[in-house]
């Protein structure tokens, strides 16, 4: 009984969460948008393609950022065997999923008309559809293996071994010579990316990560009544 209260409060939480976080959503959305699309000058050699830098650099941050939180909850999940971390990843796989593939199709048009092509094999592409084959294998674990200790077991398995690309998708420009231009943006280094556009760059970032929030509450509120019918179903 104490395990379905603290479900339902749970339950109730995240619905006002959500309510917050949709009523801002859309006109964040708004204004990011409008200073990505207008208010953000061109670029002086790319032109106008730069804008598509709004979507592609926010997504391929988040796709890398979802992974990292997974790799802690894994590591947390087998080292001291906290079960309720596995939910968390699996809220959040579809999401990094989604980024992902956000990331790579956003860059390949933005590279028609920066290199000349759709798509060039050079490192950090394949870093990053090494990502997306990770999140993939994660998926297809949690959903088509039944066994619940297993899943959790080889689903920790994969992302712990997984992480071994993430310093390589961050180095590739760096360790290799690639046509993806180097980071712009370093958490400890030198930003070399202007005003103008590190503005609406990190506005498009917020409404990501607010529509994010909203997706992984909606996944996270959905795993919760799954067990909790589960439950209920063994009384």
């Amino acid at each position: 009984m104490m395990n379905y209260i603290n479900h339902n409060n749970f339950i109730f939480f995240i619905g006002k969460i959500f309510k917050i976080l949709n009523a801002i959503f859309f006109p964040i959305l708004v204004v990011s948008l409008t200073f990505a699309l207008i208010i953000s000058p061109p670029d002086y050699l790319q032109g106008e393609a730069v804008r598509i830098m709004y979507v592609h650099v926010p997504a391929a941050w988040i796709a890398l950022a979802c992974y990292s939180v997974m790799l802690i909850s894994s590591l947390g999940n087998y080292i001291f065997k906290i079960k309720n971390l596995f939910i968390i990843n699996k809220s959040l796989a579809p999401i990094g999923l989604l980024f992902t593939s956000l990331a790579v199709i956003t860059g390949s048009i933005w590279g028609r008309p920066t290199w000349g092509t759709w798509l060039a094999l050079d490192a950090r592409l394949i870093s990053m559809l090494v990502l997306m084959f990770f999140y993939l294998l994660f998926i297809f674990i949690t959903k088509f293996i039944e066994n619940e200790s297993t899943s959790n077991r080889l689903s920790s398995y994969t992302i712990i071994l997984g992480s071994i690309n993430l310093p390589i998708i961050k180095f590739s420009v760096d360790w290799w010579n690639t046509l993806h231009q180097t980071s712009s943006i370093n958490v400890i280094g030198k930003v070399t990316i202007d005003k103008s556009m590190l503005l609406p760059l990190s506005l498009m970032l917020l409404a990501f990560l607010i529509y994010c929030a909203m997706i992984f509450l909606m996944k996270f509120k959905t795993e919760i009544i799954k067990i909790k019918k589960k439950n209920l179903n063994r009384l």
